[in-house]
């Protein structure tokens, strides 16, 4: 099901860069989580230093296609200062069900947000990938994000969910690509 709203207009800065959105969309995470549990907000590190997929074990940095990282409260994951790491945000959307299944309790989500950076098309032998976009600034919240799925562009781990925090951008993507504008919670649910 495509997840769309009344277009408006495009705005001729298609990508930009948005420094600070991590620490605005965490500004509002603190407090009581429902469970007893408090937690600090948390903001969006860089993954650009040789970190390594949670999921796959592959450098993140390294490889095509958005990047993603969830924070969660009581210290997990276990033996970590920091959150969870992906390179795929398939991977990462899979991680957090199996996650909430478990009783985790997640703080904070960012993904890459391609409305605040000038990302690449690249084509390998026909299959176009995008390019990956890892440092700190470049991740937005989650949960805010629209996300093209089922598209003809390519991440690290193959099919992926793009996300863009403008929904005109996801829309634009989504037409040029072959794909469907979603909401964060028809990927979780």
């Amino acid at each position: 099901m495509t997840e769309r709203r009344p277009p408006t207009a495009v705005s001729p800065a298609r990508r930009r860069i948005l420094l600070g959105a991590g620490a605005l969309a965490s500004a509002g995470l603190a407090g009581c989580l429902g469970s007893g549990v408090t937690a600090e907000p948390a903001d969006p590190i860089a993954l650009t230093d040789g970190q390594t997929c949670d999921a796959c074990g592959m450098t993140i940095a390294d490889h095509f296609g958005p990047a993603g990282q969830i924070f969660y409260a009581d210290g997990n994951p276990d033996a970590r200062d920091g959150p969870a790491r992906f390179d795929s945000i398939a991977e990462l959307v899979s991680y957090a069900v199996r996650r909430d299944a478990r009783g985790w309790t997640r703080r904070a989500t960012f993904v890459t947000d391609y409305s605040s950076v000038d990302y690449d098309l690249i084509d390998r032998s026909g299959t176009t990938y995008i390019s990956t976009h890892a440092a700190a600034a470049a991740f937005a919240d989650a949960t805010e994000c629209f996300y093209v799925v089922d598209s003809d562009v390519r991440g690290a781990m193959g099919d992926d969910y793009f996300p863009f925090s403008e929904y005109e951008e996801a829309t634009a993507f989504a037409d040029d690509h072959d794909g469907d504008v979603r909401q964060w919670e028809h990927l979780v649910d």
